[in-house]
């Protein structure tokens, strides 16, 4: 499902193969992108805050994604609002880790969306940087059929 999820977001978001997106691990209850600082460093020698942005929105796209997939489900997978702090600069490869809080989150999630055709989510996605916070996610994702 790894090799599926890389093959979408890089064709249905060119943007993601431009600052080299790959994915790195899925579990149960999370998915951990990563793109390489070279691709996109900014002025500073630290990540670009867009790419930043970039990788933080799309590991909960990508995470709600394979949870529809799971459930043999299709949507369209939007990104409704989202707040991000940046706490560090990021001076090494990108890597986001997004996370539902539970198994419980999840079902909620799907049986709204086989009920009603559209469901929201709320989720965070990490980055460290030297074993610190660097920056923290959080995004309400909208799926609607």
């Amino acid at each position: 499902m790894i090799k599926q999820l890389q093959d979408v977001l890089h064709t249905e978001i060119p943007l993601t193969k431009h600052i080299g997106l790959s994915v790195v691990k899925h579990t149960e209850l999370s998915l951990t992108l990563s793109a390489p600082l070279e691709k996109n460093i900014n002025h500073k020698c630290t990540a670009f805050g867009g790419s930043i942005y970039s990788v933080s929105v799309l590991s909960g796209w990508g995470l709600i994604y394979l949870l529809l997939k799971q459930h043999n489900l299709s949507g369209h997978i939007v990104i409704q609002e989202s707040n991000t702090k940046f706490s560090k600069p990021v001076n090494s490869d990108i890597t986001a880790t997004c996370s539902f809080i539970s198994i419980r989150q999840c079902d909620k999630f799907i049986n709204m969306y086989k009920r009603k055709g559209v469901a929201r989510i709320k989720l965070v996605s990490k980055i460290s940087c030297n074993s610190e916070n660097a920056v923290t996610f959080n995004g309400t994702y909208v799926v609607h059929t």
